[in-house]
């Protein structure tokens, strides 16, 4: 028999997992049931509702969404990717729009402009008030991929002059209008940054205190500088607070560490959708249509397409040395994989250590020395084996071949592989896309290259 308590602990089962929760809910609302619908949200969490949303169908995610009450409605709004922003904004009523639209935070209502018509955009920016108007139009002032068209113009500062007891005043006067209030940044008459304070020292201080006994140096980014740079300054730093200044040292706004991480998850996500032959997606997976999956991806396929067209060329090539040793075709494929392994994997690792800041551009001969020295080891190992291998299957020489041209491809695709992302960076590409897609290209034919002219020398051929 089933009891009261085992319905519940079912039931409860289903709020805490997204995918059972999407299948019910999407039931209901295609029997028409919204009233269970509505009840069962409501006893949702707001993450909980957010990776429904993602789950679910266009339509039936305007429907929930329309189920949620005011404040969770926002909560849950803010937690969703621009793309999903966007096409609920263009499925509900229009009051309701423009209320989540003035309530978002102006780097929130910048990022979802940017993925709006620019009609919808004007007409909901023409809702805002002067302030948020202005607030707004801020940070859509800044290019695209700064930090600036991340950061939250709406803070507390103070002055250095100010007593401890004053700034707290402030902070209890504006707290409903700031981003954060943990740290406080301090500037002069002119509004150039000149240190911050922490909110716990501000607390702990004798209110006639000045902040300029209590205050810091500030751990800056510059407003036009890339965003991926500052967030992981940020972090590498572990601030919650870090300033944002112009070209004249001037406080324009601050990137806390919910965004600085929020940054670092998009950059993360781009550069493994690109490491991986792939465009990043705009919006989660279940909730990506089949059209933008291909288009993601069928670029990238073609262009590797061509490229293993080269490999095919270079086989074309030495048709008469495989004809006259058929063995030395089958060992192409590991060929093939071990060279695009190798350059891959000091790709990834390089392109990591550019993102860490652990190297930059200027140490390509140290990144050099050390991705030869790399490879000529595991060259030395792979290709030992490998020779051990194939001369007990298939003779000594034909083992000499194959552990040189280990040697040598492992040594060849470590080196390009560990500089390819520092190119990259010099000429202001991005390094994830030569962590795979080009570097398995080109390994791939360079390795056939160099196993053929081995073969021909070692087999006399």
């Amino acid at each position: 028999m089933t009891g009261p308590g085992d319905a519940r602990d079912g039931r409860d089962q289903t709020l805490r997992d997204p995918a059972d929760a999407a299948r019910r809910i999407d039931s209901l609302i295609a029997s028409g049931d919204l009233r269970t619908a509505s009840d069962m949200v409501e006893e949702m969490p707001p993450w909980l509702i957010v990776d429904v949303l993602e789950r679910s169908g266009a339509k039936d995610r305007a429907v929930l969404f329309r189920l949620l009450s005011k404040g969770t409605a926002l909560v849950v709004f803010e937690a969703l990717d621009p793309p999903l922003q966007s096409e609920l904004i263009r499925a509900l009523h229009t009051d309701r729009v423009n209320q989540i639209f003035t309530d978002l935070d102006p780097d929130d209502r910048a990022g979802l402009i940017d993925e709006l018509p620019a009609r919808v955009a004007t007409r909901l920016m023409r809702e805002l008030d002067h302030d948020e108007q202005a607030l707004t139009a801020a940070v859509l002032d800044y290019p695209v991929g700064s930090v600036g068209r991340r950061m939250s113009p709406e803070f507390i500062s103070t002055h250095p002059d100010v007593t401890a007891g004053e700034t707290l005043d402030r902070v209890r006067q504006r707290i409903d209008e700031a981003e954060t209030i943990y740290g406080i940044p301090v500037t002069d008459d002119q509004r150039r940054l000149v240190g911050i304070v922490g909110l716990r020292a501000i607390m702990r201080a004798e209110p006639g205190t000045p902040v300029r006994d209590l205050m810091n140096d500030a751990i800056t980014a510059r407003a036009r500088e890339s965003a991926e740079t500052a967030a992981r300054r940020s972090a590498e730093e572990r601030l919650i607070v870090m300033p944002v200044v112009d070209d004249e040292g001037r406080l324009v706004g601050i990137l806390t560490f919910d965004d600085a991480l929020r940054v670092l998850e998009d950059a993360e996500t781009e550069d493994t959708a690109r490491a991986g032959g792939a465009e990043p997606l705009r919006a989660p997976y279940l909730a990506t249509p089949v059209r933008s999956l291909v288009r993601s991806r069928v670029v990238w396929l073609l262009v590797l397409a061509l490229g293993a067209a080269l490999t095919v060329q270079v086989l074309e090539v030495f048709e008469g040395t495989i004809e006259q040793v058929v063995a030395l075709s089958l060992f192409v494929p590991l060929i093939i994989g071990t060279g695009g392994n190798t350059g891959n994997q000091a790709a990834t690792t390089v392109t990591r250590a550019l993102a860490l800041g652990d190297v930059r551009p200027r140490d390509g001969l140290r990144v050099l020395a050390q991705e030869v020295r790399t490879g000529f080891t595991l060259g030395l190992v792979l290709g030992g084996v490998g020779a051990l291998a194939a001369g007990l299957i298939y003779g000594t020489d034909l083992g000499l071949v194959i552990g040189l041209t280990l040697l040598i491809l492992c040594t060849v695709a470590a080196t390009v592989g560990g500089l390819m992302p520092l190119l990259a960076q010099a000429v202001r590409a991005d390094p994830a896309v030569f962590s795979n897609p080009f570097i398995t290209t080109f390994v791939d034919a360079t390795g056939l290259i160099v196993y053929f002219l081995i073969a021909r020398a070692v087999l006399g051929l």
